[in-house]
């Protein structure tokens, strides 16, 4: 069954095994979702130029992406971020996690208190792990999502995985 299916992520020296929402859950998160994601491409989208382009995205002014992308999630107050992240990080209990280093780690489901703990001084780590839950319930909505945007979202995501040396290699 597939909201058994787990997906491992390793940050630093702890692994987390990432299980999907169930249906229900996923679609009533889903605007929250979808709210924060689709401001910020679309506030991108219009700076990619070409299309058919993947190295288009290379050509984006950085101080002009940074103020479209401010722009794009200015709707988007600290409480609500908070909250979508609770919602796809503990709130389902659906992220397990263990030590990689330590020899007697236990496998434990991740709570508010332990994220807390985690992810202290690292928030970005929590993104990441909160982005492999979006992943993991929302890949058939992006891939939809790549076809409306043609290979521009590929590109993003290619620079997103492997930085602009990845956009280079999509040349030959």
């Amino acid at each position: 069954m597939k909201v058994f299916e787990t997906k491992q992520r390793q940050l630093g020296d702890i692994l987390f095994y990432v299980r999907p929402l169930p249906a229900f859950t996923a679609a009533n998160i889903s605007g929250e979702v979808i709210g924060a994601i689709l401001p910020a491409l679309l506030a991108i989208g219009p700076m990619l130029g070409d299309k058919d382009d993947p190295t288009a995205l290379l050509d984006i002014d950085s101080e002009v992406a940074a103020k479209a992308l401010a722009k794009g999630a200015s709707g988007f107050s600290g409480d609500k971020i908070e909250s979508l992240l609770k919602r796809l990080l503990v709130q389902h209990k659906n992220i397990s996690f263990e030590t990689v280093n330590e020899k007697k780690s236990k496998l434990q489901i991740l709570t508010e208190d332990l994220a807390n703990d985690l992810f202290c001084g690292d928030v970005q780590d929590m993104f990441i792990l909160a982005f492999d839950v979006i992943k993991s319930n929302y890949s058939s909505f992006f891939e939809k999502l790549a076809n409306l945007f043609g290979d521009r979202i590929g590109a993003f995501q290619n620079l997103v995985k492997t930085g602009t040396a990845g956009l280079k290699n999509m040349e030959n």
